[in-house]
């Protein structure tokens, strides 16, 4: 009993010893914690601020924004070269990638040839393409340096505008008009005829030119070489629309707009304007109209932006693919939403971000596209639908020579051979109409 005694007041000694460190234990536990110190804190020689009043709210959204700043400019480097600020250079030699028209029908196959790059471990001659039209008319200087400077994928490539190496080059761009060469064409010299304007406003060809040309460069999608006015990219395809920070409608008190200098187009397109003027307001601006206001003012663009809902971006032609900077500058770059006339609804569709325009022909007539815009005026939510493409993408300089050297390299490695049996039907047949495009029974005009 005695022993037991002992050992029982040994063990109370031991809790009596133990129990003050467990408590104060506790206690640091259950003490709120001081706040994270800075660096300069910790060092002996500084002296702690006093702690400030308490701001979470603020202070966590400055760390939010900070991070998303890094994160945004993460993803932007992430983007390939062709865009604003992407660093993302192809790597890879793809042979089969889908860079000419038989690859990947009614695509423009754009991008595919900007992200084209050639094999690392091969020794690549030097491509030699001639400007028949000479240098100037494109603008760019000889030899190298307009591959270099682009930074192009595929830079093994040399301009000139030489007369002598119409014998030896790879290939020769004419550029509107065929003059040929007085020299012998080599058999595998590829020739491109490019085209900036449509049928209606491009001279005819010779008889003895319409088969001669391999490869065509056009705003048309079924070219070889698609050269559009401009091309929109998506950062994310998935990603089409977003929230948008600000009401489109606001505080704008006026309807349609339209600045206008050619009163004679052959698809009558003033003609519908002034009727579309009958049943809602459409200012005209320039020769055509009662308004004036000069384009190289930047006033008329403050105005654009500041007081219209509508612009009417109607081209000079119902062409095929056709759609130009009326289009893309001075609808998609401004604060208001696009009525469009000039190719086929999907055709804009196709070149267009995601529900950004108004075509024409979704309508009967002037009548009822009138009566849709009154319902836009009156429903902010519904004209704002028209602008969350916004920030969804950009439009991207498509390097037109960048892709010219690409595919004359990746010619060769196909040991493709393509020509043009009659050029001028490719180009003028069945590519216009002077009334209006529908579904059914289309009238058609050769240029």
């Amino acid at each position: 009993m005695r022993v037991r005694a002992v050992r029982a007041l040994r063990a109370l000694r031991r809790v009596a010893l133990v129990l003050p460190l467990v408590l104060t234990a506790l206690a640091l536990l259950l003490l709120p914690r001081p706040p994270a110190m800075t660096p300069a804190a910790r060092s002996p020689a500084a002296t702690a601020p006093p702690p400030l009043p308490r701001e979470e709210p603020h202070n966590q959204n400055e760390v939010l924004e900070s991070t998303e700043e890094l994160i945004e400019g993460d993803e932007i480097g992430r983007r390939p070269w062709y865009m604003r600020g992407g660093e993302q250079r192809p790597r890879h030699h793809d042979p089969n990638a889908a860079l000419f028209p038989e690859d990947a029908p009614g695509e423009d196959r754009i991008v595919e040839q900007l992200t084209y790059t050639l094999p690392k471990d091969e020794d690549v001659p030097i491509k030699k393409i001639l400007l028949a039209n000479g240098l100037s008319s494109w603008g760019v200087p000889g030899g190298r340096t307009e591959f270099i400077r682009n930074k192009c994928p595929v830079d093994r490539c040399s301009l000139t505008a030489d007369a002598r190496d119409a014998a030896t080059a790879d290939a020769i761009l004419y550029r509107d008009h065929h003059t040929p060469f007085n020299v012998k064409r080599p058999p595998n010299q590829i020739w491109i005829l490019y085209y900036l304007e449509c049928p209606y406003h491009t001279a005819s060809l010779r008889s003895s030119s319409l088969d001669v040309f391999n490869w065509t460069a056009t705003y048309r999608r079924d070219s070889d070489i698609v050269a559009p006015y401009e091309h929109w990219v998506y950062h994310d395809p998935v990603v089409t629309e977003k929230d948008l920070d600000r009401n489109y409608a606001a505080n704008k008190t006026r309807k349609v707009a339209w600045f206008v200098s050619n009163c004679h187009a052959r698809n009558r397109r003033l003609q519908y304007a002034r009727n579309l003027g009958k049943f809602i307001q459409v200012d005209i601006y320039g020769a055509c109209g009662s308004h004036h206001c000069p384009r190289t003012d930047p006033h008329c663009v403050e105005m654009l932006d500041r007081d219209y809902k509508f612009y009417l971006a109607f081209e000079n032609s119902n062409c095929r693919d056709y759609i130009t900077e009326k289009f893309f500058v001075n609808g998609l770059q401004h604060s208001v939403l696009p009525i469009v006339m000039g190719a086929r609804s999907d055709e804009y569709a196709a070149a267009a971000p995601h529900n950004s325009y108004v075509h024409v022909e979704e309508f009967a007539g002037p009548e009822e596209l009138a009566a849709y815009l009154h319902r836009l005026d009156k429903d902010d939510n519904l004209y704002n639908s028209y602008f969350k493409w916004k920030g969804t993408g950009e439009f991207i300089n498509t390097y037109f020579f960048c892709r010219v050297c690409a595919m004359v390299h990746a010619n060769e490695r196909r040991q493709r051979t393509a020509h043009y049996s009659d050029v001028q039907a490719w180009w003028r047949g069945n590519a216009c109409t002077r009334d209006e495009w529908r579904a059914t029974g289309d009238t058609r005009d050769n240029g």
